[in-house]
């Protein structure tokens, strides 16, 4: 197979290669400009200083409008989904963390099976790639809404259809032309579940979130003090919130992964708030090696302890 092939050859191999590899979905999207709807919603966004202290979300705009911007002569997008829903949830009395971040970080999972990805289109296509994964000025969201693998949630989340929003996303930009899929239409219905669970009612009617007040931002993102209002709703999380992805009706059959590196690591399982609070930065290393987890740092995992009520640390 090779460039002269059929353009609807190459994306059927490339789609059976990405679920060979442990991809969930995969879809194509024309590159083209983002319509002037969508990057209004994220410039009214950000002039709302709904991004907080996230000032990388106000750069690029150029590139974020179109991702011929990264990668020249770009004419596709491919988007891959990658499920880290855990197989085993931590026992309820741990410190509470996000289920992304149960296990390795995602940056390097995907990537590598990214490159992977890669390595087999160039083998069967002359063209050029780029891989993104979080790491790219380019609307994540949309793109896959575009290559058809879900649609956005009234939590800002990207669902896939009978499969749920536990996936971490990742994008291929490439100059092969492959048939591009239609976009899929939101299905939340009138539900609000989401909304009406936020514990800080971070969730927006526009489906954007206030990071000023979202859990998972302050946890993570903010490098400074919580809010007494964000900080109260803390219960036992540590790092990040699940919950508008607990309570929505698309994660009901939501499957375990099978990536082993997403399973929640040993030394989680008997970790409790007093043990934690006690760690040394050379014990945080250790135990949070190659973690989405050190993204917070050693003095916002600190910083968030501290907010928790006092009775958890003598469980």
């Amino acid at each position: 197979m090779d460039i002269n092939s059929a353009p609807s050859n190459l994306a059927t191999a490339i789609r059976q290669k990405a679920l060979s590899l442990g991809f969930t979905a995969c879809g194509y999207a024309s590159v083209a400009d983002v319509p002037d709807a969508v990057m209004q919603r994220w410039q009214e966004w950000i002039s709302q200083g709904k991004h907080d202290t996230m000032s990388y979300m106000e750069r690029y705009a150029a590139v974020r409008h179109n991702p011929q911007e990264l990668l020249s002569g770009a004419q596709s997008v491919i988007s891959l989904a990658l499920n880290y829903y855990p197989e085993q949830k931590l026992p309820p009395q741990n410190p509470r963390l996000a289920y992304y971040a149960y296990g390795a970080d995602y940056h390097e999972v995907m990537k590598e099976k990214m490159q992977q990805l890669v390595a087999y289109i160039q083998s069967i296509a002359t063209c050029d790639c780029r891989i993104c994964c979080d790491t790219a000025p380019i609307f994540e969201r949309y793109w896959a809404t575009q290559a058809g693998i879900g649609f956005v949630g009234r939590n800002s989340c990207l669902i896939l259809p009978g499969q749920g929003s536990y996936f971490f996303l990742g994008e291929i930009l490439t100059t092969l032309h492959l048939p591009a899929a239609q976009p899929l239409e939101n299905a939340c219905g009138d539900c609000r579940r989401c909304i009406d669970a936020c514990p800080v009612k971070a969730i927006c009617d526009d489906r954007t979130i206030d990071a000023r007040r979202c859990i998972s931002c302050q946890t993570i993102e903010n490098r400074g003090d919580i809010s007494p209002e964000v900080a109260a709703k803390l219960g036992r999380r540590v790092y990040g919130c699940d919950t508008c992805q607990e309570v929505c009706p698309h994660n009901l059959h939501a499957k375990p992964t099978k990536v082993v590196a997403f399973q929640p690591r040993e030394a989680l399982q008997t970790l409790t708030y007093k043990k934690m609070r006690e760690l040394t930065r050379e014990e945080f290393s250790a135990i949070f090696r190659q973690s989405a987890v050190k993204r917070a740092k050693y003095e916002g995992l600190m910083r968030n302890l501290s907010y928790l009520d006092a009775r958890l640390f003598e469980e």
